[in-house]
């Protein structure tokens, strides 16, 4: 009951319009006065959580995609993925999904992911057919894959915050990423194949593409294409840390937007540091506030309180998931995916413990209601950033993003059940030794 009045009192100082790191913080403070009487421990707690060399992970891998989005790979990436699917039913919707999944693994961000692959998408789907409401759809649920494919800055914050392996959680969300990009893609060939059948006329499905136009589309994005397994492959072979793929992973995305692309100039590398740079100090003073939140729920106690609750009533492991991720879906609806994460983590971390649950496979389980976060109205960022692009009403995309929003929930469902699908691939490697 302590902890639902304090995240009230929370949501409302947000509501204000006061910027989030500073509500956590001047709330932190207020608490920590009137627990302990004074702000001695503020300090101490501030640099201990903050002096972290994960930390260093985060503008890094917000300077690789600034790299790749300013070396205009996109285009080559969609038409890539375009000729190698444009025969299936639905094909232009598959390539969107493939493009997303392929993007979400360069930019780490699913409001980027929605937005570069969006502006190229959408067009050439209503051009061929596509109803707005299934263009806009797909490339909702696309661009929610930018979150859980990794690099992901909200895994490198739950990763800080719980104290788990970074590489462990991108690894783990490899193959839930394909589970739902797989979903996406099922649905968008079902849905639109249905369509193409019963046009009137009906719409004539594209070639299949010959060998020489395969190899000419893989050439076209093939050093794009190179970075995600890059990253990935060095992490898991062990070859560099998190830490290490973000920097190594940064110099690569600058030497294919500038050296292969040709396509970033001095300007542009001193504008996507500065923006990296900006991003990530917003990121650090909410880490801070949210430190000191955590800090604050630690002196009341709320943390021993939730595991005494969940033994008393000898919750199990999955009946707790269940109940989180309603939880977590209904703050989605209300907050962004950074303060779900800095506000529930510090509280849950203690139960996880108690009930013996796995903190990479619950990882993965908020990451994916988090991304339900962002295709869930009324202050859905994938759906803001369609209604931007396309100047369509909010309500058509807000129906438009139903479908994938059940199917989210279907992933959360699957990996719940079969938790090797997060676990098994980190288990593979030194993380899960």
């Amino acid at each position: 009951m302590i902890f639902l009045l304090v995240l009230a009192g929370l949501i409302l100082l947000l509501y204000t319009g006061m910027p989030m790191f500073a509500g956590m913080l001047l709330f932190s403070v207020a608490g920590l006065l009137i627990v302990e009487g004074n702000i001695a421990s503020l300090g101490e707690v501030v640099f201990g959580n903050i002096n972290s060399p994960l930390l260093v992970a985060i503008p890094l891998f917000m300077l690789m995609a600034h790299f790749m989005v300013r070396g205009r790979v996109v285009d080559d990436l969609y038409a890539t993925a375009h000729t190698l699917v444009r025969h299936l039913p639905g094909g232009l919707g598959v390539a969107t999904v493939f493009a997303c999944a392929i993007f979400a693994a360069i930019s780490g961000s699913s409001v980027a992911t929605a937005l570069t692959i969006g502006a190229v998408a959408i067009p050439q789907m209503l051009k061929y057919g596509y109803s707005p409401r299934g263009a806009y759809g797909v490339v909702a649920g696309g661009g929610t894959l930018g979150i859980l494919i990794p690099p992901s800055a909200p895994m490198i914050l739950y990763g800080f915050v719980a104290d788990t392996s970074i590489g462990a959680l991108f690894l783990a969300g490899v193959l839930p990423g394909l589970l739902v990009s797989s979903i996406f893609a099922a649905y968008c060939m079902l849905t639109e194949g249905w369509r193409e059948r019963h046009a009137d006329p009906p719409r004539p499905r594209l070639p299949a593409p010959t060998l020489a136009e395969a190899a000419i589309a893989i050439r076209r994005s093939f050093w794009a294409l190179t970075l995600p397994p890059f990253v990935l492959g060095g992490i898991y072979f062990g070859v560099f840390t998190p830490t290490e793929a973000a920097g190594t992973g940064a110099l690569w995305a600058l030497v294919i937007a500038a050296l292969v692309y040709r396509q970033m100039g001095w300007r542009d590398l001193w504008s996507g540091g500065v923006e990296a740079a900006r991003t990530s100090g917003v990121l650090f003073m909410i880490i801070v506030g949210a430190a000191l939140f955590g800090y604050m729920l630690t002196k009341l106690n709320i943390p021993r309180q939730a595991v005494d609750l969940a033994l008393h009533y000898q919750v199990s492991q999955v009946q707790f998931l269940i109940a989180m991720m309603v939880l977590i879906f209904i703050l989605g609806l209300i907050l962004e995916s950074i303060s779900i994460i800095l506000i529930t983590t510090p509280v849950v971390l203690p139960v996880l413990d108690a009930l013996g649950i796995d903190k990479i496979w619950y990882g993965v389980l908020l990451t994916i209601n988090l991304e339900l976060a962002l295709i869930s109205p009324p202050v859905g960022m994938n759906l803001i950033v369609i209604k931007s692009i396309t100047k369509a009403p909010l309500s058509e995309i807000d129906k438009a993003a139903v479908p994938y929003i059940l199917m989210l929930i279907l992933a959360l469902a699957l990996i719940i059940a079969f938790p090797g699908i997060a676990t098994w691939l980190p288990s593979t490697t030194q993380f899960g030794q």
